[in-house]
């Protein structure tokens, strides 16, 4: 009798998503194996410009939950899922939309422009004037009204970091992303020790005692453009681990070393890497879990993400 091979994981993750019509959509910070089976594989700004220019039935995205209601945002009509329901995010967290809004009408008179990062829930975008990505923020708030106060939410760091390459004063939300502030200056500063010829490259998530020690700050996409043209050999990446894979593959011959945290040689985001090809397969298969939100709070999260693709070209 003759042995029939199974198909493997990837092989049905493949017929599954030719048999949905599916697109699979990856963060730089998701797992080796996801970025390897994706379509495409970017930062928050380029994973939001393909989710509304997929003409696919099915966004799989992995990433974390803000990111694919993103992509339900921009494309009401079509099934979006997220492999795990429970990949959530310490910064979406930071600022629940009640909190924000009774922050807004308590200091209406104030009469904020809001500014969201990205990496907040629908409510909160519904609550702003216009979004950004670390990728784009400082584009976004040299093109805010003069005339108005802005309230940046609800990355802290993030903020101060565009107030300083901006000169724009704007009020920062006190929220973090728990990944980032885990590196610290005494454990950037003893890798910047063991690997002198390095290039330290860090995120803008991180705190300003780290960013003072980076040869540049940048997000996730601008890193592998800056390795790509840099004269340095060796870098230090100072963000998720993750973005290690995507710029191994993207810029060969050259040495990438995770920066390390206080406590550990790398940093992992528990949530992103709640994500697997397992899961990925049993979503495509079942089509769950499914993300929904009301159609009221769609239609106004809708406006200040279309406004900042407009502003992003």
């Amino acid at each position: 009798m003759v042995a029939v091979a199974t198909p493997t994981l990837v092989s049905e993750i493949l017929r599954l998503k030719n048999e949905r019509n599916a697109v699979i959509l990856a963060h730089n910070y998701q797992s080796k194996e996801i970025q390897e089976i994706a379509d495409f594989v970017g930062d928050s700004l380029g994973l939001a410009y393909h989710a509304k220019e997929t003409d696919a039935d099915v966004i799989a995205f992995c990433g974390v939950h803000f990111m694919a209601e993103t992509a339900k945002i921009v494309n009401p009509t079509k099934t979006v899922i997220l492999p795990d329901a429970n990949a959530g995010c310490s910064l979406e967290q930071s600022c629940p939309g009640p909190q924000l809004e009774a922050f807004l009408k308590a200091n209406e008179a104030k009469n904020y422009y809001v500014i969201a990062y990205i990496n907040c829930s629908g409510h909160v975008k519904a609550l702003s004037d216009c979004i950004c990505t670390s990728g784009n923020a400082v584009k976004i708030v040299n093109a805010a009204p003069l005339d108005r106060p802005i309230l940046f939410v609800p990355d802290q760091n993030l903020g101060s970091w565009v107030m300083e390459q901006t000169g724009r004063k704007m009020d920062l939300w006190k929220g973090a992303c728990y990944v980032h502030v885990e590196f610290t200056r005494d454990s950037i500063q003893g890798i910047k020790d063991e690997y002198p010829d390095a290039e330290v490259v860090a995120h803008p998530e991180c705190t300003y005692a780290v960013r003072m020690l980076a040869d540049v700050v940048c997000s996730t996409e601008k890193m592998v453009h800056y390795c790509q043209a840099s004269q340095a050999s060796t870098f230090i990446i100072v963000t998720e681990s993750g973005m290690l894979h995507r710029l191994e593959r993207e810029v060969p011959g050259k040495r990438f070393i995770p920066g390390p945290t206080g406590h550990c040689a790398c940093a992992d985001c528990r949530y992103m890497k709640l994500n697997t090809l397992q899961k990925l397969h049993d979503s495509l298969r079942d089509l769950t879990p499914q993300v929904t939100m009301p159609e009221d709070i769609r239609a106004r999260a809708e406006k200040p993400i279309l406004r900042m693709l407009e502003l992003s070209k």
